[in-house]
């Protein structure tokens, strides 16, 4: 079974080896590795040419965004299952892969917890558990951990591209989509598939939060969820919806 995964990066000179690593790394090797690089001006690209063995297509030029770039990459995917990793982030440790193989079974995804770690990814600041994820708790912001999520091709396939309508809520969208395809069916595993550093686009402070809250309501109006509680709204309701109503 081919497992296909995807990493985007653009300057990740800093953090990129650690990612690299983590895939050179793994038990299972029958991994299509793919690099979406947004044309990088710092040493990204040097030291992508030094993975040659293990990064299987490499494509460095512009994009629309984050989203824009995991397209071209599921677009160049030819594995049975297809995974992302982002150029900050690790697979926790090097089974990952093969425990997603060993354990899909007849699934049509798998998913698993997620940890935030500080800039050395060695102290763990957050856990991000997906084992209380139902389908109905879209509906309040809650959605499996998106890099822990693995899904054979056919679900992209059925549930289309990232939405370039959001700056980084587009996983959110993305997620209610492959969950709601008629008859697919998903396992959790209550392991740590992925170390996380602190500081992404969606983790950046209040004003991402607000971003991400107003994306994620308007996601869910678009697929007739009515969205119940969510954290930022809870906190400051005067700002959030001052936003919704422009």
């Amino acid at each position: 079974m081919k497992v296909s995964i995807i990493t985007v990066c653009y300057n990740s000179g800093k953090t990129i080896k650690d990612t690299f690593d983590s895939i050179r790394n793994q038990t299972y090797k029958n991994i299509e590795y793919i690099v979406i690089d947004g044309g990088s001006t710092d040493n990204t690209k040097e030291i992508a040419n030094q993975y040659k063995d293990i990064i299987t297509k490499f494509i460095s030029g512009p994009d629309k965004g984050l989203y824009d770039a995991m397209n071209k990459g599921i677009a160049l995917a030819s594995g049975d299952i297809v995974g992302t990793l982002n150029s900050d982030d690790i697979l926790f440790n090097d089974t990952v892969i093969e425990n997603i193989v060993n354990t899909i079974g007849n699934a049509d995804g798998i998913y698993a917890d997620v940890g935030f770690y500080d800039i050395e990814l060695k102290n763990k600041t957050r856990h991000y558990s997906s084992k209380n994820f139902t389908k109905d708790r879209f509906s309040r912001g809650f959605m499996p951990a998106h890099p822990s999520l693995y899904v054979r091709k056919k679900i992209y396939d059925q549930a289309g591209l990232y939405s370039l309508n959001y700056k980084i809520a587009s996983d959110f969208d993305m997620l209610i989509r492959i969950f709601n395809i008629p008859g697919t069916t998903y396992k959790y595993i209550p392991k740590e598939f992925v170390k996380m550093r602190v500081g992404g686009v969606s983790t950046a402070g209040f004003s991402a939060n607000i971003l991400l809250n107003k994306e994620i309501i308007l996601s869910c109006r678009s697929h007739n969820i009515k969205c119940s509680w969510f954290s930022v709204l809870s906190k400051y309701p005067e700002k959030i919806l001052g936003l919704l109503n422009k």
